[in-house]
C-alpha cells in the first residue's frame, strides 16, 4: 500500500460518521489516508506528536474534526507546518456554530481552511486541490472530478413548461 497522504484524525468516536465521508472521498480519488481519534483534551501529548511527525511520515495534509470546542483542528495546526483543514462537527448543544467558531477563528499565525459543518466531503475534496498543486496524477483526477461536477445539477435547464425558458422566466444564464 502506498504512503497515506492524508491524515484524518477527529476528536471523539462520535464523530466518526461526519470524517468517514471524508475516508470516502479519498478513497474515490485513490488517495491514501490514516484515520485515527484523538483528544485535544484528553490526549494533547498524542495530538502533539502526531502533528509535529506528520511530516516526517509522509503527510501532505491533515483533517482534523471535532464539535462543541473543537480544539484539535487548531491544536493540530499549531504543532504541524503542513496544511490543516478543519471540519467543525455538529453538536446536540449549539448545532455546530461552537465548533465552527473555534475552528474559523484561529488566531493570525495559525491557520485552518475550515469546511461547512459536519463537510468533511469538502475537507477530502480541498486535500485533492492542495495535493494537485503539486502532484500531476492529482491534478488529473481533480481535473476529472470537475467534469463530473459540472455535469450533475444542469435539470435545472430542463424545462417542462411549454415554450418556457431561463430568459423568457426572467433568469440570467451562463453565456
Amino acid at each position: 500500500m502506498s504512503t497515506p497522504l492524508v491524515g484524518i484524525v477527529m476528536g471523539s468516536k462520535t464523530d466518526l460518521p461526519v470524517m468517514e465521508k471524508a475516508a470516502k472521498q479519498l478513497e474515490e480519488f485513490g488517495i491514501a489516508y490514516t484515520l485515527d481519534v484523538m483528544s485535544a483534551h484528553r490526549n494533547p501529548a498524542e495530538v502533539s506528536q502526531w502533528a509535529s511527525g506528520a511530516r516526517e511520515a509522509g503527510y501532505k495534509v491533515l483533517i482534523a474534526g471535532a464539535g462543541r470546542a473543537a480544539h484539535l483542528p487548531g491544536v493540530v495546526a499549531a504543532h504541524s507546518d503542513l496544511p490543516v483543514i478543519g471540519v467543525p462537527c455538529l453538536s446536540d448543544h449549539l448545532g455546530g456554530a461552537d465548533a465552527l467558531y473555534s475552528i474559523v477563528q484561529m488566531p493570525p499565525g495559525v491557520p485552518v481552511a475550515t469546511v461547512g459543518i459536519d463537510n468533511a466531503r469538502n475537507a477530502a475534496i480541498l486535500a485533492l486541490q492542495i495535493l494537485a498543486t503539486a502532484d500531476e496524477g492529482h491534478a488529473r483526477t481533480l481535473a476529472e472530478f470537475r467534469a463530473e461536477q459540472a455535469g450533475k445539477g444542469m435539470e435545472h435547464r430542463e424545462w417542462s413548461a411549454e415554450g418556457a425558458s431561463p430568459r423568457k422566466l426572467g433568469f440570467q444564464t451562463g453565456n
